[in-house]
């Protein structure tokens, strides 16, 4: 048998650097397919405002931030 490296999962620099960058008011989507718009940024947790409510995300939940104006 042949051996084999184990390469540990972790986010790539892009995504590192896209979780970093968030700013208030960005349109993003969460791991779970929530689309909303950031309204309060701590260290580990995002705020998102959402259909009307205000829920609180991991900073690494978020996979995408959306062009301004997606979200209406």
């Amino acid at each position: 048998t042949g051996t084999s490296t184990t390469r540990e999962a972790s986010p790539s620099r892009a995504v590192k650097a896209m979780i970093e960058a968030l700013a208030k008011g960005d349109e993003v989507v969460t791991a779970g397919g929530l689309l909303g718009k950031v309204s309060k940024l701590g260290e580990t947790y995002v705020s998102i405002e959402a259909g009307g409510n205000e829920l609180m995300v991991q900073r690494t939940a978020i996979v995408q931030v959306l062009p301004k104006g997606t979200i209406k």
